[in-house]
């Protein structure tokens, strides 16, 4: 006797269906970028079938913004920054910042915005909006650091991350956090006191 056929739609039981295509959409726009990952890849990775995605999140851009949501809460991240010496901030945030990406569970999503950044106007928007207002507007209201030396601070760590995490480029992606820390963290210390 065979087994009846599954019959397409909602799976039986308790859905993680949500989740699971959330974690297909980071893994693929971590490795493909936004433009080169489509509805279907993610449902096929996902297991679900493309019309349950759009049931979901609606259009690619609204499972870009879920997907890619970026993983940490600043409210997190700027007492690590903030607390201690001003003349310190700058190893804070370098090491605050490399700690977060060394994270496994954390880098596809970051990888995934890097490189969507590249790639489409909604990547670009995403990581623009996490990097000027959410993180170091905030650093910078604190510190009273012009908006200038503010965006040469992100500048330096962004293409820090980009030939670190994405590009892989050696020796910077075997390097310590601590090599990087004492390389970098003078510059932008430079950056924040200006």
């Amino acid at each position: 006797m065979t087994a009846p056929a599954r019959r397409p739609g909602r799976r039986p039981g308790r859905s993680s269906s949500r989740d699971d295509i959330l974690a297909a959409a980071r893994v693929l726009f971590g490795e493909r970028g936004y433009d080169k990952a489509s509805i279907r890849a993610i449902a096929a990775a996902a297991g679900v079938d493309p019309a349950l995605v759009h049931h979901f999140f609606g259009a690619k851009e609204e499972l870009f913004a879920a997907a890619m949501e970026f993983p940490v809460d600043p409210e997190t991240i700027l007492p690590l920054i903030l607390a201690g010496p001003r003349a310190e901030i700058g190893e804070r945030l370098v090491r605050t910042f490399l700690r977060f990406w060394s994270d496994p569970r954390l880098r596809p999503q970051f990888v995934g915005i890097i490189r969507s950044a590249t790639t489409s106007e909604t990547g670009a928007t995403l990581l623009r909006d996490f990097i000027t207002s959410q993180l170091f507007a905030r650093v910078a209201a604190v510190l009273e650091v012009p908006g200038l030396n503010l965006n040469a601070a992100a500048a330096q760590l962004v293409g820090v991350v980009m030939f670190r995490y994405v590009l892989e480029m050696e020796p910077m992606a075997s390097a310590s956090d601590d090599e990087l820390v004492a390389l970098l963290a003078p510059t932008i210390q430079r950056y924040l006191d200006a």
